[in-house]
């Protein structure tokens, strides 16, 4: 085991400036739905993190990301914190015909900290990247921040996920500072 640190960009959000508007019809006829948090959907909430991660580079950063039951406790631990937005926490849902099975296929979870709406994590399973799934549930936990009275939000990102930096910078965030995480990692 060898330490590695990941370089991670704090990246910041006002909420009066934030377009919230989004087509959800166009992503309904193509077979998906946005579901608001229920305590009993933690487990698909779980299911959709744990497909989006499990296989990234997150999943190193964070090991719980990596394995099932790990997402699972990490649902049930930000659902049960005192500073929890449900109004924040979207999952979204792919049926791929009428009357067939659901699968959680995308998730976002928010919390309030230290007067910030904060973006836990916005996964969506790699088969169903590059639809905009992941800008619906930013305007979504953008949306639930401000009905909770919450007039900026904030996440973190690793800095070599190019692709949610770039979503995060065409949403309006902007990079605030850059950070380190430490983590010990296999062969490293």
């Amino acid at each position: 085991m060898g330490m590695t640190y990941f370089r991670r960009y704090r990246m910041e959000l006002k909420l009066d400036s934030f377009d919230a508007s989004w087509d959800q019809e166009r992503l309904e006829t193509a077979g998906y739905s946005l579901v608001s948090f229920d305590e009993g959907l933690i487990r698909e909430h779980a299911q959709a993190k744990f497909q989006s991660f499990r296989c990234e580079m997150d999943a190193d950063v964070f090991p719980c990301l990596g394995r099932r039951d790990g997402c699972l406790l990490l649902m049930r631990e930000i659902s049960a914190r005192a500073t929890f937005v449900p109004g924040a926490t979207w999952l979204v849902r792919y049926q791929e015909r009428p009357g067939g099975r659901t699968m959680p296929v995308a998730t976002v979870q928010g919390i309030e900290q230290d007067g910030w709406g904060a973006i836990q994590n916005l996964g969506v399973i790699p088969e169903h990247r590059g639809r905009g799934l992941g800008r619906l549930l930013m305007q979504r936990a953008a949306t639930g921040f401000q009905a909770a009275g919450l007039s900026k939000m904030n996440l973190e990102v690793t800095t070599a996920n190019t692709s949610a930096v770039r979503l995060y910078e065409q949403l309006g965030f902007s990079r605030a500072k850059v950070v380190y995480k430490a983590c010990e990692i296999a062969g490293a």
